[in-house]
């Protein structure tokens, strides 16, 4: 019997996609952490019910037509080893939706959960105490535009100029732009960093560069093999692009802008290599140390 006939309800289907990924020695890291998580995605998700709630469905018992794409998509994901946002072209990050698939990294990043946080507009200490204030904003390697969208619906007042080297990453870009109807504020450009910028100077930069040294790219998972692999490699220490941002950043900042950045787990070779600039180590649920602030203040006291 197949699965499709066998399962009925959804937490049949559950049960069976996290045997099913377990077995498989599936890898994860792309919105989800867990074999349950995914398998949460991936059902809710091709049931076009709210990825965040998964108990009031589980009881529910699925047509035919429901439980062969569901048993279907299951053994895609363990054959394939294409990650899940790609498999239903869809994911989310802190609830907004973004469009994804192989033309750029599946979105994700520490700083869209800091981008949601206190630390913009928050009570008590905060990096930018009034959001409304930020005229212009920076989405470097921006990829599926995800953080240039999150940015334009937290900074109302803000344009945001988003670059990246890929093109096939800004059509994709593009359509997120479209999907959250931003064309008159996210402002898309192909290039290399600052190099399509003319001079222009930002109240914040936002990055999330690639960062993976060539040691852990030469080994990542199938999964990670599946996203165009310009998007993780940062040379040999990881960190190349990541020096090139801070050497330039300063000409691109406003007198009272910053810049966020997420540099993955190798915080101790910048502290050392940068002694004189005050990183501020932004931690989130998942990570820690793996994100900086640094101020245009602290770029001009360091000189």
């Amino acid at each position: 019997m197949s699965a499709e006939a066998d399962l009925h309800t959804v937490r049949d289907f559950l049960r069976y996609a996290i045997s099913r990924f377990n077995a498989a020695e599936l890898g994860f890291g792309h919105g989800t952490t867990t074999a349950l998580d995914e398998a949460a995605f991936i059902i809710l998700e091709a049931l076009h019910l709210p990825v965040d709630e998964l108990d009031p469905w589980l009881d529910c018992r699925l047509t035919g037509g429901e439980r062969a794409r569901l048993a279907g998509l299951i053994e895609e994901r363990c054959r394939t080893r294409r990650p899940a946002a790609y498999l239903m072209g869809r994911t989310y990050i802190r609830g907004v939706p973004f469009k994804s698939d192989e033309r750029a990294i599946v979105p994700r990043s520490f700083i869209g959960e800091l981008l949601a946080g206190d630390l913009f507009g928050g009570e008590g200490f905060a990096l930018v105490p009034e959001p409304e204030a930020i005229g212009r904003v920076l989405d470097l390697c921006t990829g599926s535009g995800c953080l240039a969208i999150l940015a334009a619906m937290l900074f109302k007042n803000a344009e945001v100029d988003a670059v990246d080297l890929s093109p096939e990453a800004l059509s994709l870009a593009a359509e997120n732009v479209a999907l959250h109807e931003m064309e008159g504020r996210v402002r898309l450009h192909q290039g290399d960093l600052f190099a399509p910028l003319k001079g222009r100077r930002y109240d914040l930069i936002i990055t999330n560069p690639p960062y993976v040294d060539a040691k852990t790219c030469a080994a990542l998972p199938p999964e990670h093999r599946h996203e165009p692999m310009l998007a993780f490699a940062g040379g040999p220490d990881g960190l190349d692009i990541v020096r090139r941002i801070l050497e330039e950043a300063p000409k691109h900042l406003a007198r009272d802008g910053g810049l966020i950045c997420e540099i993955g787990t190798d915080r101790e070779i910048l502290e050392a290599e940068y002694p004189h600039l005050p990183f501020l180590w932004l931690d989130t649920e998942d990570s820690e140390g793996e994100v900086f602030w640094l101020a245009a203040t602290d770029f001009a006291a360091a000189r």
